[in-house]
């Protein structure tokens, strides 16, 4: 990659310079002699720009667009690590000054009087209000790339550097907005518990998240059967209604299904979305990790230790029920730094999410029950 664009610019170079020197002798033939100097200048910038370029190092002019496309790369490696955000109401042209956004809550709905008797009607005045998040501002640990590595190593670890950035970062802030829309700090979310199906012998599986003993309620298909009697109960729109199961619970999920509901399920697989079927007006989609609860029940804060009485927690959602923005996306390069005797590198995102109803209702957690 580094020699193919060495080559490019180095071409790119010839041509500009035989293009200068043509000129220069034209406007010398012409006797116009300011436009000849203007020439023979431009044609010796560029023949010194080429006389520094070195087999196997990035040239300094190109640094810029390399910024800008791994800046790309970050945002096109989000959304494809994480398509789950994309099923949330965008804010995304509602950012104020690139860090806050605001969404607006209407007021009470207007009553109705059957057969109004009393004239004039009396004329309420609707107060809107409005809900605000501000974008959290996520930055990598800088980088540092001795200049000896770009010449000894027979791999490309500026390459291996800005994919280590992207990735990390991508799944820290994935992580995070899985917590804002579980956000307890801003009010109660909805939780409901794993059952293991009920009835007299409920089935028990092995805790398994990080430090967690004992045993927990397995995940019954039953259990999202509850989460559709919850969501119809309070009118929460039936399109857009997703769960995004912690694998292990999935694995208990499909394996509680019968075959007819194994095949009905199966029937919705697409694999370009993310989804591995649909149940009960559920889109299915599994993540490694969603969240944790702590032994009271409690969403636990990202990077938290675990402990004895933790839960593994699945996400459940309707589409415009939570929001997310995006903002800025910078990837920045400090080459040929004097006291690093090195390149510096790192990356920065800026993202927020949040429920968006004041009722918080769309939205909540599906914890692993505790057998007693």
């Amino acid at each position: 990659m580094k020699n193919f664009k060495q080559f490019l610019v180095a071409t790119i170079g010839l041509i500009l310079f035989a293009s200068l020197a043509v000129n220069a002798f034209a406007a010398v033939a012409h006797t116009d002699m300011l436009t000849a100097s203007v020439a023979v200048g431009g044609a010796g910038f560029v023949f010194y720009q080429l006389s520094k370029l070195q087999p196997n190092k990035p040239a300094a002019f190109t640094a810029g667009v390399q910024v800008e496309l791994w800046a790309q790369y970050i945002i096109e490696r989000f959304w494809k690590d994480n398509a789950f955000i994309k099923r949330a109401f965008s804010d995304d042209d509602k950012v104020l000054a690139g860090k806050v956004v605001h969404i607006p809550q209407p007021g009470a709905k207007p009553s109705v009087t059957k057969n109004r008797g009393s004239f004039p009607a009396a004329a309420v005045r609707r107060t809107d209000t409005d809900i605000v998040y501000v974008l959290d501002e996520y930055t990598t640990d800088p980088t540092h790339i001795p200049d000896a590595d770009k010449y000894e190593l027979s791999y490309d670890k500026i390459d291996s550097v800005y994919g280590d950035h992207a990735g990390t970062l991508v799944e820290f802030v994935a992580d995070d907005i899985i917590l804002k829309w579980l956000d307890e700090t801003v009010s109660n979310v909805t939780k409901l518990y794993t059952t293991g199906g009920g009835g007299d012998t409920p089935i028990q599986v092995a805790a398994t998240t990080d430090a967690a003993t004992g045993n927990r309620y397995g995940t019954h298909h039953l259990d999202l059967k509850a989460w559709e009697l919850f969501f119809n109960k309070n009118n929460i729109p039936k399109a857009g209604r997703q769960v995004m199961f912690e694998s292990n619970m999935l694995d208990q999920f499909t394996s509680s299904l019968t075959n007819t509901q194994y095949r009905d399920f199966s029937q919705y697989y697409n694999a370009a979305e993310g989804t591995l079927g649909r149940l009960y007006g559920f889109d299915i989609l599994d993540r490694s990790n969603v969240a944790v609860a702590n032994s009271a029940h409690a969403i636990k804060a990202l990077g938290a230790a675990g402990a004895a009485g933790d839960c593994a927690v699945s996400l459940v959602w309707q589409k415009d029920a939570v929001a997310r923005a995006l903002g800025d996306v910078k990837f920045f390069e400090n080459p040929d730094r004097a006291e690093y005797y090195g390149d510096i590198y790192s990356a920065l995102l800026r993202m927020g999410g949040r429920r968006r109803r004041a009722d918080n209702l769309g939205v909540g957690a599906m914890i692993q029950g505790t057998p007693a």
